[in-house]
């Protein structure tokens, strides 16, 4: 069953955009989001306005993806943490930092060619399950972040018409 996944922190507000976010930081985001944009699509407008460091290399399992994201992060800790700390203390609903994890589980292809021929199929590495050590969640905690993992069941929903 293959697994497709990705790791980003986020510091997320109602009110301080993404540019302001990386003026207070000096670390340009790899992704944002704007709120309330006037566009009609997408159809889902942002709540806040959020600003990411993402992983998305795939082969490699969440906890390296984390350790990838939350390294970039170490060098930049003080700032991170009163950022987010500042946002919260705006809005508790809206403002703030998560470390996101997002998993999708997927149906393995069973009309692939090298299957059809009996190939073996290539040594992937085990995807599933993962931890985070003390020192990462003592690096979050100080960082003022939420942990928030969403996973997605793709195969079921192929099952069902």
């Amino acid at each position: 069953m293959p697994v497709r996944q990705y790791v980003y922190f986020a510091l997320f507000s109602r009110h301080v955009t993404a540019h302001e976010m990386t003026a207070v930081l000096r670390i340009a985001p790899d992704e944002v989001s704007v709120r309330g944009s006037r566009f009609t699509t997408p159809t889902e407008v942002p709540v806040s306005h959020a600003w990411e460091i993402v992983c998305r290399e795939p082969g490699l399992c969440v906890d390296e993806q984390i350790t990838r994201v939350l390294d970039r992060l170490r060098p930049h800790a003080d700032r991170v943490a009163g950022l987010a700390a500042r946002l919260a203390a705006d809005d508790e609903e809206h403002g703030g930092a998560v470390l996101q994890v997002v998993r999708y589980f997927e149906d393995a292809d069973p009309g692939s060619e090298e299957q059809a021929l009996g190939s073996p199929a290539p040594q992937e590495p085990n995807l599933f399950g993962w931890h985070l050590d003390g020192p990462t969640l003592a690096f979050l905690v100080e960082l003022g972040a939420e942990l928030d993992v969403d996973e997605y069941d793709l195969i079921s929903q192929d099952d069902n018409p």
